[in-house]
């Protein structure tokens, strides 16, 4: 296990280290300086960042000012202050609701558990059909269909986006489509934040579902015969031998899956970024690329915070799974 433990303690522990002390700093204040600028014409004084005080800052004290835990309550992450004058403010709870979406962390934390919470059982559900579907088809014409299945599996994240966001496009094959079932030139996909959405959320099902589907297909191979032939004698129709033989010795592998799957949907951003949709959709992934896009002012602090945070979310999801799957494994010692 040694090389395994070392391996973890390099790529895993050091990096989120790292990260959760980097998230106790901010960026060094710019000090501004009057700067007079001459040419033929006369001289004029401007207001600007004394670079070079600003260069030796950072050189001294590389990590930035300290800011403690003040960064994970600011505005743009968990908005204690905020929560709460808007919730003494607030006259109604339609109200609040209203000023806590309009806050970055929590506006991505929705999106974020909503797309996780439709994808992932979707994805396990519709993995587990096509297996069963394909495991059942004559030998000569899997190949084909197992190709055409994965297909979306083989696409980048972003080029995938990419073709479907044409797709939905007015002038794209789906939107054009949609434009004359409803007799409505104007009816745009991309117009609604709940139409974005259900394409987003639609676009992760038709990406991730190959990946159960190979896992399922895969574990179909080694279910036991002996008990589906005793089933068939004793008179078990299809979805009987299904229900008690075939998906309880699946049950550990959907269990895998979700927890892929669960970690995948969880940090999305390819799709936000292929479909345009950051004004409708905000992933935490997407928060911490937009608080290190701007090459002047990179905001380490601030995309760190929004890691941790992350970290600690996607621990909580998967603590009721881990301790079931830790009682299965007990139990069976």
């Amino acid at each position: 296990m040694l090389p395994t433990c070392v391996a973890m303690i390099l790529f895993i522990a050091v990096p989120i280290v790292s990260i959760f002390i980097q998230s106790l700093f901010i960026e060094h204040k710019k000090e501004l300086i009057e700067i007079e600028r001459c040419d033929p014409f006369g001289c004029e004084t401007e207001v600007g960042v004394d670079i070079e005080a600003f260069a030796a800052l950072n050189k001294e004290k590389p990590l930035g000012r300290f800011n403690g835990f003040k960064t994970y309550t600011d505005r743009n992450h968990l908005a204690f202050n905020e929560l709460t004058e808007g919730w003494k403010n607030s006259k109604t709870f339609g109200e609040f609701s209203k000023n806590f979406m309009n806050l970055p962390f929590y506006k991505a934390l929705i999106f974020t558990l909503t797309y996780t919470f439709f994808v992932t059982p979707s994805v396990i559900f519709l993995g587990f059909i096509l297996a069963l579907s394909i495991n059942a088809l004559i030998q000569k014409i899997k190949g084909p269909i197992i190709f055409a299945t994965i297909l979306p599996m083989i696409v980048t994240p972003l080029v995938g986006s990419l073709v479907l966001f044409w797709m939905i496009d007015a002038q794209g094959i789906i939107g054009a489509t949609i434009q004359d079932l409803f007799n409505d030139p104007y009816l745009s996909l991309k117009a609604s934040i709940k139409l974005t959405w259900i394409t987003l959320i639609t676009y992760g099902i038709w990406h991730h579902a190959p990946f159960a589907f190979i896992v399922f297909y895969a574990a179909l191979q080694t279910v036991p015969q002996d008990p589906i032939e005793a089933a068939i004698i004793d008179g078990a129709n299809r979805w009987q031998r299904i229900r008690h033989v075939v998906i309880p010795h699946l049950f550990p592998v959907a269990v895998f899956i979700a927890l892929i799957s669960m970690m995948d949907n969880i940090r999305v951003f390819e799709p936000i970024i292929g479909f345009s949709a950051e004004a409708s959709a905000q992933s935490f992934s997407w928060l911490i690329y937009n608080d290190l896009r701007n090459i002047e002012v990179m905001n380490f602090g601030s995309a760190a915070s929004t890691s941790i945070l992350t970290i600690i979310m996607v621990g909580i999801l998967l603590t009721p799974v881990l301790i079931k799957t830790w009682r299965e494994f007990g139990e069976s010692r």
